[in-house]
């Protein structure tokens, strides 16, 4: 299996950002689709308008419907046609980019992509989750190329709500660990590559960067300002983890998120906090050091992320019979681990990791 790297062309991030779209943007067409969520469209559009000001661009905003649906994406590529759009941007949340990439890929056009939160690690992806119309998981895109540019105004994150913020370091919590695993395994990158060490050393650099900055970033933003830890973790939300997964691969705590994803009890939990729970449930199933097992813990219960399944929305064991069992599909990422893991070693490790939660916030 060769190994192989990818990662958006270019990667944006600072204070004003939003001030140089033009700039960074104009090379890919001159119309333009920003497909926003609809705190993207509220706290970004003005300043995206201001950086295309006096230029030969053409600008359309839609604000999608919430969900990055098979029904959305298809909308989506209806109003590319009627406008004769050349460049479609993602202005939001994961499902804002997930939509915006599946229509730029039927289309065959660039991709720009603005997150207006730093919940997942979506933006530098080479992929998309989508949704049946109904909600439920429906299946991974894989493009063949990653995001043209992608944009990241720190202003924007620091205003926007905190909890957005703690769900992208659980996000990028599961980014080491999954790829060690698949490294180990010596499973395929989600590229369906070989894991090249720049992607381990990314995967690492995301993992060091959550234990050193992540409080103090949580704090910046509770205040609504910018600092150096909150620019760190904003880089390690949206580049180091998302580049370190695309190139290192998906284990246990991705695959616990889509089981999870089965229950309705679940449905407004943040994906980014299922899979820092799964992080810790893929922890117990390799019998990982207590030492390393403690920081992840440690870590979770400092910035606010999930240690406990009632924190996830789950109140009774027996359901989690029917996450274990979905998360154990065939084609799902948990089965990159060595030796496999069956759908009663994944409940116990999550009964454990459930057990071990409440005892050390019982301390607290």
């Amino acid at each position: 299996m060769l190994k192989l790297m990818r990662s958006p062309s270019k990667y944006v991030q600072g204070q004003g950002a939003l001030f140089q779209v033009y700039e960074e943007t104009k090379s890919l067409g001159k119309s333009f689709l920003f497909i926003c969520s609809n705190s993207g469209y509220k706290n970004c559009h003005e300043k995206i308008e201001k950086s295309f000001e006096g230029k030969d661009a053409k600008l359309k905003f839609e604000v999608f419907g919430g969900i990055s649906s098979v029904g959305e994406v298809e909308k989506m590529q209806k109003i590319v046609h009627e406008n004769d759009i050349e460049c479609v941007v993602a202005v939001g949340g994961g499902s804002a980019i997930d939509t915006a990439k599946a229509t730029a890929y039927y289309e065959n056009l660039p991709v720009v992509i603005i997150p207006s939160v730093v919940a997942t690690d979506a933006p530098c992806t080479g992929l998309s989750v989508i949704y049946n119309n109904d909600g439920s998981f429906s299946n991974y895109i894989f493009y063949p190329k990653n995001p043209d540019a992608v944009i990241v105004d720190s202003d924007v994150i620091a205003h926007a709500p905190v909890k957005f913020l703690i769900a992208g370091m659980g996000d990028a919590l599961g980014t080491y660990f999954e790829a060690r695993a698949c490294e180990k395994a010596k499973a395929p990158s989600l590229e369906n590559g070989g894991i090249t060490k720049s992607a381990m050393a990314l995967c690492k650099l995301c993992y060091d960067t959550l234990l050193k900055d992540g409080y103090q970033a949580l704090k910046a933003c509770e205040n609504k300002v910018v600092t150096p830890a909150l620019e760190a973790i904003i880089e390690a939300n949206t580049y180091l983890s998302g580049v370190g997964a695309d190139n290192g691969g998906l284990a246990v705590s991705h695959s616990v998120y889509n089981g999870f994803t089965a229950l309705e009890e679940c449905e407004k939990t943040m994906h980014g906090s299922i899979v820092a729970f799964g992080t810790i449930a893929q922890l117990i199933l390799e019998d990982a050091k207590e030492e390393e097992l403690n920081a992840v813990l440690d870590f979770c219960i400092r910035v606010g992320l999930p240690v406990t399944l009632k924190e996830i929305g789950v109140t009774e064991k027996e359901r989690v019979h029917i996450a274990a069992e979905q998360a154990c599909a065939d084609g799902e990422s948990i089965h990159n681990m060595i030796g496999d893991v069956t759908k009663d070693q994944l409940y116990d490790a999550l009964i454990v990791a459930d057990v071990l939660g409440q005892e050390l916030l019982s301390r607290r």
